[in-house]
């Protein structure tokens, strides 16, 4: 039978997060040089969750050193590692490389420096309440469903805990800190799952300071 939520997450949770980081990116590690997804990685685990890289370099050693043959491939109980444009035959060498990388950088401390993300599994590592926000109410149908921007806005605070606005709040904060050119912005909004422009006359940053007024102004009772 396919494996349970926590025997996935045991087995192989933090090996699903460093492969998530591969998606729109090549995997081109080289036991020289990591790959930018999992520089990316390392950058955004060693900010929130240092503890989970030995458990990556663990699952990601047990995968390689055990992969799962037939029966438990036709039953389901294994994690199926998603296409990441290498030949079957090199995963397992990938795997060994990515492992090794992640010991290096926890043995020796090699902790890349703060930049902005690189990936688009970074900007949502990140900014995860941003991205909830721009892809569940500005995606491509947000005109059909509301009047305009303002009111996309409205219904998010209507509908959202208090708790979690003030994490938007803070991430919008941060973003906006980052002083990205407003072409960086756009890149960013896009990555975060934002698929309409922002209001005329508005700017990306603009139009987000704008938003993060809106929600630190007092609700109507």
């Amino acid at each position: 039978m396919p494996l349970s939520p926590r025997e996935h997450d045991r087995r192989y949770g933090e090996l699903d997060q460093v492969i998530r980081a591969y998606a729109g990116q090549p995997a081109d590690d080289t036991p020289e040089r990591p790959s930018q997804a999992l520089t990316a990685y390392l950058r955004q685990t060693w900010h929130t969750r240092p503890w989970a890289l030995a458990v990556a370099e663990r699952q990601l050693r047990e995968y390689a050193e055990h992969p799962a043959g037939r029966l438990r491939r036709r039953l389901g109980e294994f994690y199926a590692i998603p296409d990441v444009g290498l030949p079957e035959g090199e995963i397992q060498q990938w795997l060994h490389c990515l492992a090794d990388h992640i010991e290096h950088s926890v043995t020796e401390g090699a902790v890349p420096p703060s930049a902005v993300p690189a990936t688009r599994w970074e900007w949502h590592a990140r900014f995860p309440e941003l991205g909830q926000f721009l892809g569940g109410w500005f995606s491509q149908d947000m005109p059909d469903e509301f009047d305009d921007h303002d009111a996309a806005v409205a219904d998010f605070l209507a509908r959202t805990d208090p708790h979690l606005v003030a994490r938007l709040t803070g991430e919008l904060h941060e973003l906006l800190a980052l002083d990205l050119a407003e072409s960086d912005y756009a890149l960013a909004l896009a990555e975060l799952g934002m698929e309409v422009d922002p209001p005329a006359p508005y700017a990306p940053s603009g139009w987000l300071a704008s938003v993060a007024a809106r929600l630190t102004m007092p609700r109507a009772e």
